[in-house]
């Protein structure tokens, strides 16, 4: 199963807006979502601070601010071909 990972804060209305799209998108593209905060952790927010949310598929880095959806689909599919 795919894990599409989305680190982001407490209370960011871009980290809820990209959780959103990534909800109406997960059961069509059959994948789940793993939530991580980055709140109190220096070291990602270190790495993510300035740009959450930022996404990833499967440990790689797909984007940050907003998902796109036909953005997301076509990295989806593609990641899913390099498997």
């Amino acid at each position: 199963m795919t894990i599409v990972t989305i680190y982001g804060r407490t209370g960011c209305h871009l980290c809820e807006d990209a959780l959103k799209v990534l909800e109406s998108l997960k059961d069509e593209l059959n994948f789940e979502i793993e939530e991580i905060l980055i709140d109190g952790n220096d070291e990602l927010q270190g790495l993510y601070g300035e740009q959450i949310p930022v996404t990833h598929i499967d440990g790689i880095h797909h984007d940050y601010w907003r998902v796109d959806p036909e953005r997301f689909r076509s990295s989806l599919e593609k990641h899913r071909q390099h498997q």
